[in-house]
């Protein structure tokens, strides 16, 4: 079966797209450069996407700095930084882009439709300390049916799958899902800061390192 990865370059998006591999799928991999201020993910996804043997791997340019409403989009907006796990339950961050899920599925699903794939793996996880609302179990219902209702396809009874493995896992239990499956840590990307080496201290990356140290093992982007 063709199937079709959202592939951001991060440790959870090369979990699907090796889990997508596992499952026996001729993976399809787009990513996106929205111009995020993390821009240097989609080296990483490119890396990833070789070395996964993918069967093309396609990067898709729109701009979303130019309406902001993020700190990924706007570099007027502070990154929050050194949150406990504890604040970062507390509201939707400011890292949130406004409707990016919708997006970035809207491109996904033209995409499997024109190529005649049947499912498309998507990355998001709802336990996630972040919270955002187009990462959890009824956006993710919500948008199935969009998919059902809003496609040649789907309306002939042959709908295309969003497919989320990682839905319903804590960070540690990806990490060990992509333990098995090979995934090469060292080539994923996590931080939002932007530089060339990881931060350290936001939330993405404090996430990260913590679920690695919570399992006893090293962070291959942990620099210290």
């Amino acid at each position: 079966m063709k199937a079709v990865i959202l592939l951001s370059g991060g440790l959870d998006s090369a979990t699907v797209l090796y889990q997508a591999k596992a499952d026996g799928c001729d993976c399809y991999a787009i990513s996106f450069d929205y111009q995020q201020r993390h821009r240097r993910e989609l080296k990483s996804a490119v890396t990833i996407a070789e070395g996964a043997g993918v069967m093309q791997h396609q990067i898709i340019a729109f701009n979303l700095r130019q309406w902001g409403g993020s700190a990924l989009t706007d570099d007027g907006l502070e990154l929050p930084k050194a949150r406990s796990l504890a604040q970062m339950s507390e509201d939707i961050p400011i890292t949130y882009v406004p409707a990016r899920n919708t997006i970035f599925l809207s491109f996904a699903l033209s995409y499997a439709e024109a190529i005649g794939a049947g499912r498309v793996y998507l990355g998001v996880n709802a336990l996630d300390y972040s919270g955002y609302p187009d990462c959890r179990p009824d956006y993710i219902q919500a948008m199935q049916e969009v998919f059902n209702l809003g496609t040649k396809e789907g309306r002939e009874g042959k709908g295309i799958e969003i497919v989320t493995p990682l839905i319903n896992l804590k960070k540690t239990e990806i990490i060990e899902l992509g333990n098995n499956l090979g995934v090469p840590w060292d080539k994923t990307w996590s931080c939002y800061a932007g530089g060339d080496l990881a931060c350290g201290v936001c939330d993405s990356c404090r996430l990260r390192l913590a679920a690695f140290a919570e399992l006893g093992l090293k962070d291959p982007l942990d620099g210290n």
